[in-house]
């Protein structure tokens, strides 16, 4: 069937449709600094406007990139807890837009 909203690829060829937050975590365990260096989400779509990455660092930890021109968002961290980076992926990732699914609304607080 496909994705629904969004698949996330691995460099070793491991794909999940619409990960969970435990999927995200278990696909960024698995990345090594040989063969599987990083994870790319991102809808389907040819013309997506937004992806996100988590790469793996040679002097330990991860950098992970957040996307989206129709945002004008681009944001680089880095971090060494996969917990964190997945939970905050998840977050990022439930405010995209999504084809055939209305727009989430943006609160200012």
């Amino acid at each position: 069937m496909g994705a629904r909203f969004y698949g996330a690829d691995s460099e070793n060829g491991d794909r999940i449709d619409d990960p969970s937050e435990d999927a995200l975590f278990m696909m960024i365990s698995d990345l090594n600094d040989t063969d599987n260096t990083f994870i790319v989400v991102q809808p389907d779509a040819e013309d997506s406007v937004w992806f996100a990455s988590v790469a793996v660092l040679d002097e330990g930890g991860y950098e992970v990139v957040l996307r989206d021109a129709s945002r004008r968002e681009h944001e680089v961290t880095t971090s060494t807890r996969i917990g964190d980076i997945a939970r905050d992926l998840t977050f990022w990732l439930a405010i995209r837009s999504h084809p055939g699914r209305p727009t989430p609304p943006i609160f200012d607080f």
